[in-house]
C-alpha cells in the first residue's frame, strides 16, 4: 500500500488536504498549469503531415521461461523520444519504448511481471480488461515507491483479448500516462489462432492519442486541457505506414486521456470490424467508421487490395475539439506494393455464452461539475475515497449495471476493472454491433444510460470502477466494489 513516507510528502505539499480528490485536485491542476507568456504556454510550431513512418510497437520478450509461466522485467524510466522535428522530447516510458511494448500472451499460460519503478513518482500498473488477483490489479492506492520492484501476477485463465497496461497511481495516473506510461498486452487462444485471419507482419498494433507540445518541443500538460492539437499514432505525429496490396488486421487502442476518436477511410471504403475490448465478435461487422472513447480497443480488418500500388488513404478522425486541419487526420496509408493474402475473415468468429439471468441490479449514476475552476467529479454524488466500499458484490453472481451520464454537456466512460460486461441497451435500443462483444470500457454522451450485465465468478477481493477519460478519475470519479 502507500507508504507513510509517500502519503506525508503528498499531504504536506497540499498544506495538509486529505488524501482524497477534493484535497489533491487543485493541487495538481496549480502545478500542471502553464503560466501565460511562459514558453510552456505558447503553442509548438505545426508539424508537417505524412513525412514520418510509423513505427511498430516493440515487443517485449520473456527474460525467462519455467515449465508454467513466462517471466518479464520491466523498467520504468525517463527517456527522451524523437517526437517532433528538433529536440527530443521528454517521456516516462515502460524500458524506454514510447508508447511502451507489446507483450504477446496465451490463455492458461501465466505471465509474471516484474516492474522495477525507476522514476521520482510512485506508479501503480493496472493491466486494463484482465481479469487478475486484486494485488495484481494495480490498485490507484497500491504503489511501486521510487527504486523499488513489484511482482505482478497475470494468470490468463480468460479467452483472447486485446489488454493494454497503463500507470494507476491515483492524483498521478492522468499525467503519467500522459507523458508515456502504457503499453499493450495481446492475450490469444486457441480460438482465435485457428482463425485464418491476417497476422505476422500484416497484424498491426496501433496505439492512437493526442497531445500538446510546448515551443521546446516538450509535452505540455494541464489538467482538463482541451487544446491537445496534436495527433499521434504509435508516438510519431501524422506518420504514413507503408502497406501491401491485400487485408491488414489493425489492432486499435485509444490510449488518450480523454480525447474521443472517430475513425474513418478519407474516401468512404468499408471497415470490417472483428472484435472490440473483450475479443472477437460473434460475427465480423462492416461499418464506415469505428469510434473509440479513451481506454476502448478495437480489432478491425481493412483491405488495401481495392487500391492500386501507388494509392495513399488518409485514416481520419471526425470527432473531438480542435481544428479540422490539427485533428481531423491521424495517418496516412500508402500501398506500395502487391502480395499474396491467403487470410480471410470467416462469417462466425466466435461463440459467446447465453447471458444468465441476473441476481441482482444496481444504478450508477457520473457527474462531473460543469464550470468553475476545479470542477469536482462524483459517481452516486461522491468523490472517490480509498477507504470507502461502493458496492457489495456476491461472489458468483450475474448482475446488471444501469449506468447513466448525468452532464448536460460533458462526455464520460465507464470501465469496469476485473470483467468483461455484455451491453443490454444503450439509450433504451439494443447495442449496435461494434458492442455486442465482450467489453470493459463504454462511451456516455451527456445525458445517454447504458444498461450492462457482468458475471463475477474469478476472483473475490475490491476492485475499481471509474471513468476512463483519466482527469475525470483524478478528480474523484471512482467508486470501489467489494466482491466477496
Amino acid at each position: 500500500m502507500i507508504t507513510r513516507r509517500s502519503a506525508l510528502s503528498v499531504t504536506l505539499a497540499a498544506g495538509g488536504a486529505a488524501l482524497t480528490g477534493a484535497g489533491l485536485t487543485p493541487l495538481l491542476a496549480a502545478r500542471a498549469r502553464p503560466a501565460t507568456g511562459t514558453p510552456a504556454a505558447a503553442k509548438a510550431q505545426a508539424v508537417e503531415k505524412f513525412r514520418r513512418p510509423m513505427p511498430l510497437l516493440a515487443e517485449k520478450r520473456p527474460a525467462g521461461r519455467t515449465a508454467t509461466s513466462d517471466v518479464y522485467v520491466m523498467t520504468m524510466k525517463p527517456a527522451r523520444a524523437q517526437i517532433l522535428p528538433g529536440p527530443p522530447t521528454d517521456v516516462l516510458t515502460y524500458d524506454g519504448h514510447f508508447p511502451g511494448p507489446v507483450i504477446r500472451a496465451r490463455t492458461h499460460r501465466p505471465v509474471i511481471v516484474r516492474q522495477r519503478n525507476r522514476l521520482t513518482v510512485p506508479t501503480a500498473v493496472h493491466l486494463h480488461g484482465a481479469e487478475v488477483p486484486p494485488d495484481s490489479d494495480g490498485d490507484p492506492m497500491d504503489v511501486i515507491e521510487p527504486g523499488t520492484d513489484r511482482l505482478y501476477h497475470y494468470p490468463n485463465r480468460q479467452p483472447h483479448a486485446p489488454l493494454w497496461f497503463h500507470d494507476h497511481a491515483h492524483h498521478l495516473e492522468a499525467e503519467n500516462a500522459y507523458r508515456g506510461l502504457s503499453g499493450s498486452y495481446l492475450l490469444t487462444d486457441a480460438t482465435e489462432r485457428a482463425l485464418p485471419l491476417p497476422r505476422g507482419r500484416y497484424e498491426v498494433v496501433i496505439a492512437l492519442r493526442d497531445a500538446r507540445f510546448d515551443t521546446a518541443g516538450q509535452l505540455a500538460y494541464a489538467m482538463g486541457d482541451r487544446a491537445r492539437n496534436t495527433l499521434l499514432a504509435n508516438g510519431v505525429p501524422y506518420p504514413y505506414f507503408q502497406v501491401a496490396a491485400r487485408k491488414y488486421r489493425l489492432r486499435l487502442l485509444n490510449a488518450s486521456n480523454q480525447r474521443r476518436f472517430e475513425l474513418r477511410l478519407a474516401d468512404g471504403s468499408p471497415l470490417t470490424q472483428i472484435g472490440s475490448d473483450g475479443g472477437l465478435l460473434t460475427a465480423p461487422h462492416t461499418t464506415d467508421r469505428i469510434a473509440l472513447s479513451a481506454g476502448e480497443r478495437a480489432d478491425v480488418v481493412v483491405d488495401f487490395s481495392r487500391y492500386p500500388v501507388g494509392t495513399s488513404v488518409v485514416l481520419k478522425n471526425t470527432t473531438g475539439t480542435g481544428p479540422a486541419d490539427e485533428i481531423g487526420e491521424i495517418l496516412r496509408f500508402d500501398v506500395v506494393r502487391t502480395a499474396h493474402d491467403p487470410s480471410r475473415i470467416p462469417a462466425r468468429l466466435r461463440t459467446l455464452p447465453p447471458l444468465p439471468r441476473p441476481d441482482t441490479e444496481r444504478t450508477v449514476v457520473l457527474r462531473m461539475d460543469e464550470g468553475g475552476e476545479h470542477p469536482g467529479a462524483y459517481i452516486d454524488e461522491k468523490e472517490y475515497d480509498p477507504q470507502r466500499v461502493d458496492a457489495q458484490i456476491k461472489f458468483r453472481t450475474s448482475e446488471v449495471w444501469t449506468v447513466t451520464n448525468a452532464n448536460a454537456r460533458a462526455e464520460h466512460n465507464f470501465h469496469l476493472h476485473l470483467v468483461q460486461f455484455r451491453v443490454l441497451e444503450r439509450a433504451g435500443r439494443p447495442p449496435e454491433p461494434g458492442e455486442s462483444g465482450l467489453k470493459d470500457t463504454i462511451h456516455l454522451a451527456p445525458g445517454e444510460t447504458v444498461r450492462l450485465q457482468a458475471l463475477f465468478d474469478s476472483y473475490r477481493g475490491r476492485y475499481l470502477y471509474h471513468c476512463h477519460m483519466f482527469e475525470h478519475g483524478v478528480r474523484g470519479m471512482m467508486a470501489t466494489m467489494h466482491i466477496r
